[in-house]
């Protein structure tokens, strides 16, 4: 999905995604990619996005700053 913009959660990140659910524009962060929902989405179902077991995403073991 190519759009532009800052995010609509944060207004920080760089909007990649869109909520399938309320369309929202959310950068990486606020957006769960195995559901296609945002983050606020997904607390309505009382659900947090898939971090792993070890608190990152698939296939992340540390972050770079």
């Amino acid at each position: 999905m190519s759009v532009a913009g800052r995010c609509e959660i944060c207004g920080a990140g760089e909007v990649e995604d869109g909520c399938d659910r309320c369309g929202r524009l959310v950068c990486p962060d606020h957006f769960d990619e195995p559901t296609g929902l945002c983050t606020e989405c997904l607390a309505e179902f009382g659900e947090t996005p898939d971090r792993g077991r070890d608190g990152y995403p698939d296939g992340v073991d540390e972050y770079r700053f």
